[in-house]
């Protein structure tokens, strides 16, 4: 068929478009203000790109337009519709859906799919997983909201071929009052590993893009409040994860994080596939150990070591999470770990950009505190308490220019010797939010005055973490030029 995407060079989109051009599809799209890096991939592809949503793209006539979450009915101050392509659509009649249930209708159908939900390490921990189904040989399908280096892609149809199916003896969950456990068959499935985010999937669906994938294998990661422009509390971003945990059959596995109440109040609400957690000492899969070299438990006993150069405690718990989803289709510890030694993480996931002078600059996506405090805690375990970390940042993603969260940055910040905030489009002051880190804070209203403040604060030796969920105006190269420089 042809698809027409609108919005098609974000994350998710455009991994979908691949996907589908892959599948030998005709695939066009529009964005508004076409950029790399996803634009150069999917032009790569043959992928043909219109710049704006115009109305006169009705006469591409699709067969259907799939239409991204960035997509609204909103309009205008003279009162025009920002997205006129929209609403020609919806005039004409013509047939549309969202990138979730067209991927679930198209590529996701006779898969066994596991999918990797949770506020935090959602990327990372997808990538993982995929990793270690392709070192298992099981040349699994996957779309990430990222692009692993392993990979060099950021989603791929993955394996129709014999190598492409895992053998999996499926259990069914042990009902309670049950005397033994009946073996179930053992079936072939396509493996296809998604990033599931819980944010909506578009203007006309509002449940979160999760519940479209039906995952027989679902990892819950974490869980605490985001995404403050369209949840009102964490009970309503409860509900969804509740709503993904329903769509699991009797015979697929929930991955839990054992140390997330949330998650925790989650299952209470019902859960009717098997369990295995990960995290806390009591749960079925524990790490003793630091980040960068630990034994990976299985109730109690140890099934294998993992020697990588990942760091931090969420990158642990991210691993733990990825090894108990690989063994629910019949990858065994042992040789996921032995995968993981070999992981190269994530695009902007703790990527060294360049070192000038003594001073390493840093691109990571962090941009929640949470996340902000768990990447400084891991560049601080990794460079030791001696040197000295610049944090970098600008509160980008819709729940922080809400001001939501602020009152948590300076805690988040604990580990940075010192601290610069972007504060360019926000509607709180920055200032006054960073206020309890005193002099260690600086806050610039424009890039050019940001890279000033950091190049005249940094001495060689020091590591300077950009973190941001945007390309942030390029400050890692121009921040590498200021240095060089100096």
């Amino acid at each position: 068929m042809h698809i027409h995407i609108l919005g098609i060079c974000g994350t998710f989109m455009g991994g979908l478009a691949a996907l589908a051009r892959e599948a030998g599809h005709t695939v066009t799209g529009c964005d508004a203000g076409v950029y790399p890096p996803m634009s150069d991939q999917l032009r790569a592809l043959g992928i043909e790109l219109i710049e704006g949503f115009d109305a006169s793209q009705m006469a591409l006539k699709p067969d259907v337009f799939v239409i991204g979450n960035v997509v609204s009915r909103a309009r205008k101050p003279d009162g025009t519709p920002k997205f006129p392509l929209m609403e020609a659509i919806l005039d004409a009649g013509a047939p549309y859906t969202s990138g979730p249930q067209w991927l679930a209708e198209h590529v996701l159908q006779g898969r066994h799919v596991l999918a990797v939900a949770g506020t935090h390490g959602k990327t990372t921990t997808t990538s993982m997983l995929a990793w270690i189904l392709e070192s298992a040989g099981l040349e699994p399908g996957f779309l990430v909201g990222g692009v692993p280096v392993n990979f060099g892609v950021s989603a791929r149809l993955g394996g129709g071929t014999a190598q492409g199916f895992a053998q999996v003896k499926e259990e069914p969950a042990q009902r309670a009052g049950d005397t033994e456990q009946k073996p179930a068959p053992s079936r072939r499935h396509p493996l296809f590993v998604i990033e599931a985010d819980e944010y909506d999937t578009a203007f006309f669906d509002k449940r979160s893009k999760f519940v479209h994938y039906r995952p027989r294998t679902a990892i819950l990661n974490n869980l605490e409040f985001d995404h403050a422009d369209i949840f009102d509390d964490l009970a309503a971003i409860e509900r969804q994860f509740h709503h993904l945990v329903r769509t699991v059959a009797s015979t697929g596995r929930v991955v839990v994080n054992g140390l997330e109440e949330s998650l925790t109040r989650v299952l209470h609400a019902g859960c009717w596939s098997e369990v295995r957690s990960f995290g806390s000492a009591v749960c079925d899969f524990t790490a003793e150990g630091e980040p960068g070299h630990f034994d990976v438990l299985e109730r109690g006993v140890r099934v294998a070591t993992v020697d990588w150069p990942l760091g931090g405690v969420h990158n642990q718990l991210n691993a733990l999470a990825a090894i108990a989803a690989a063994e629910h289709v019949g990858v065994s510890p042992a040789i996921a770990a032995q995968a993981l030694g070999s992981f190269q993480n994530v695009k902007r996931r703790m990527e060294v950009r360049g070192t000038v002078n003594g001073i390493t600059v840093y691109d990571d996506f962090a941009h929640h505190p949470t996340a902000i405090r768990t990447t400084l805690d891991g560049l601080r375990r990794q460079v030791g308490p001696n040197a000295r970390i610049l944090a970098v940042f600008e509160p980008r993603s819709n729940t922080m220019k809400l001001g939501t969260m602020k009152a948590q940055l300076p805690g988040s910040l604990i580990d940075a010797d010192l601290a610069f905030c972007h504060s360019g489009g926000l509607d709180w002051d920055a200032r006054a939010a960073l206020t309890p880190m005193g002099e260690r804070a600086q806050v610039a209203d424009s890039i050019d005055a940001l890279v000033a403040q950091v190049t005249a604060a940094a001495l060689p030796g020091d590591h300077i973490l950009c973190m941001s969920n945007g390309g942030f105006g390029g400050v890692h190269a121009r921040l590498l030029q200021s240095l060089q420089n100096k």
